[in-house]
């Protein structure tokens, strides 16, 4: 048996993601075009009969403009450094830059094994690969390079196949039906958080926190979902809201059909949004909508 933690690290929005939920074969993270999606350590949990592979999706690289932020790079970091691998995700749609290769380097020094997942091969030109490998070639970087497409399921089990033999000899860690270690409330609040990402622009998303209120299976079946959006300026709730409520009842009527989807149940949802300023630098309120500092 062959079980550890692979930590998935990359530039924001490099579809770390979006690659772990096709490895494991779940949802157990939210996705969106939009950089800091992920804000949380969360981990996916691959078992198959000789192995088991728990993928750590951490948040995206990302220069740090609030607390929230410089919580969330401490999270990166942290996890990288309690793992048996490293899988960095490189975004080839936008290329190979500079910056990939110094954060590669600043990983490997950790010196702990590591391979490159070379994303979103599906949506870009494929005479643009073969050069980007010439690159990881002259850079001196001893790694291997998977060029994958997650969406399309390109290459994926060969990266997967490879992962196993690079897991330590071990019992498994989670039972074998855990594909998560975040709870069903978490992943509702995800889900709504999810589908304000999709549907609005620039700033608002991002000065979003989700806080249930209420999260009750009742017996009739249907689950109780009571929630707050939470935003940081009293014109982002105008904006949230829409005019005459059409925006947040078209964003909940989405949320609640993932809801209904993922919890295999019909979904009763109530969402109140509120304005609490700049949230995002005060700690207490950051601990109080559930991110904390990470645990080693």
């Amino acid at each position: 048996m062959r079980s550890g933690y692979v930590a998935v690290i990359g530039r924001a929005n490099a579809g770390k993601s979006t690659l772990i939920n096709v490895m494991v074969g779940e949802k157990v993270s939210i996705v969106s075009p939009k950089p800091q999606t992920t804000r949380d350590r969360i981990l996916g949990v691959l078992t198959e009969e000789d192995y088991q592979i728990v993928f750590v999706d951490t948040p995206g690289i990302y220069k740090a403009r609030n607390a929230l932020t410089d919580m969330m790079m401490k999270t990166t970091e942290s996890s990288a450094r309690s793992v048996d691998f490293i899988l960095y995700v490189l975004d080839g749609h936008d290329g190979i830059g500079e910056e990939d290769f110094a954060l590669i380097r600043k990983y490997k020094s950790l010196h702990i094994p590591m391979a490159v997942a070379y994303t979103k091969i599906d949506i870009m030109l494929k005479e643009n690969i073969p050069p980007d490998m010439a690159k990881f070639s002259d850079s001196g970087l001893d790694v291997d390079v998977f060029p994958v497409s997650a969406r399309k399921g390109k290459n994926v089990n060969a990266l997967k196949e490879f992962l196993v033999k690079q897991m330590p000899e071990g019992e498994k860690v989670f039972e074998q039906d855990i594909v998560s270690d975040k709870s069903e409330r978490f992943m509702i609040s995800e889900i709504m958080r999810e589908k304000i990402l999709l549907k609005f622009d620039k700033e608002i998303p991002h000065g979003i926190a989700i806080v249930i209120n209420n999260f009750e299976l009742q017996e009739n079946g249907v689950y109780d979902v009571n929630l707050d959006i939470v935003c940081e300026r009293a014109n982002h709730k105008a904006i949230l809201i829409g005019k005459q409520g059409r925006a947040i009842k078209e964003v909940s009527s989405f949320a609640r059909q993932d809801m209904e989807k993922f919890l295999g149940a019909k979904v009763f949802l109530t969402t109140y949004v509120k304005v609490k300023e700049d949230w995002r630098d005060k700690i207490g309120l950051i601990r109080e909508y559930g991110y904390d500092e990470p645990k080693e």
